[in-house]
């Protein structure tokens, strides 16, 4: 192991003990599993450090060093992270991402559909999770990804459709939950006129941002995981990578990917790839 992930390991392992954190925590909070939380903390060789950092730096900033006394949220740098009242180990999005919703934990359906049509918003187990507008490279990633979805869809004539953002997935079929997954994938039948989906998508890809970073990476991971999805690509603009996550699996660790790749749609059977280089091309030519 590096000198530079040594210190990493032991900044980590002085943030847990400081807050008491358990490794059955650490992997409630995080979504992944406690083998490989215990693995990170003993440093087994082999292990992809890398990944299990990143998501359990998620949960302790580096530079995390001081509460704030009067609303209990963590000060990191200068970010504040609202802090669950009973779960003080768990840290979620910054605290402008929920614009001070009142009854976190709490929120139906029924809230979720008398908000203004403008507020866009993610309920995920009874919390709302304000969505800011994308950036303009989101959308020009999204966008080609709907084309290069759906042209490969198409061209081997399955049974699967493509759909984008915004769309209501009602994902775990209860009244706590509704996501809106950038792209999907549906390779089942739907009602043209409902106003949402029902259970989980067949696939799902989120494109990371600054302000649902840790949500798409640890919380999405773990509902989808849950709730039955096949596939989940996570694509990371600032760092040109994809992870590709097969759920249908339960491998434990996703593939990572370029955006120089050809990546294979594992639920297509083989059929289908995207090549990210396509996107990558795009991007580049506002570069140059």
């Amino acid at each position: 192991m590096r000198s530079e992930e040594i210190r990493r390991l032991e900044e980590i392992e002085r943030l847990k003990e400081e807050l008491g954190l358990t490794a059955e925590r650490i992997t409630s909070s995080a979504g992944i599993s406690l083998r490989a939380v215990q693995a990170f903390f003993r440093a087994v060789e082999g292990t992809p450090e890398g990944i299990i950092a990143e998501a359990i730096d998620r949960i302790l900033p580096g530079e995390m060093r001081e509460h704030d006394e009067g609303t209990g949220n963590v000060i990191s740098g200068d970010v504040a992270y609202r802090v669950y009242s009973d779960q003080k180990d768990m840290l979620a999005e910054p605290e402008a991402a929920y614009d001070r919703f009142t009854n976190q934990g709490g929120y139906t359906l029924e809230d979720y559909y008398a908000l203004p049509d403008e507020r866009r918003v993610e309920l995920i187990d009874g919390v709302f999770y304000d969505m800011a507008a994308p950036a303009v490279i989101h959308q020009l990633i999204l966008g080609d990804l709907f084309i290069l979805f759906r042209e490969c869809m198409d061209s081997h004539e399955g049974e699967c459709e493509v759909f984008l953002s915004p769309c209501d997935v009602r994902l775990d079929r209860d009244n706590r939950t509704m996501v809106q997954p950038d792209l999907l994938v549906l390779c089942r039948a739907y009602d043209l006129g409902a106003k949402r989906f029902e259970g989980a998508p067949d696939l799902t890809l989120e494109i990371l941002s600054p302000s649902t970073r840790s949500k798409d990476m640890l919380l999405k991971l773990h509902k989808y995981a849950n709730a039955g999805v096949r596939e989940y690509w996570i694509v990371d603009p600032e760092q040109r990578t994809v992870l590709v996550y097969d759920l249908e699996r339960e491998e434990e660790y996703p593939r990572k990917y370029d955006f120089e790749d050809n990546i294979p749609i594992g639920i297509s059977g083989g059929t289908c790839s995207i090549d990210f280089s396509r996107i990558l091309r795009r991007i580049e030519r506002h570069y140059e």
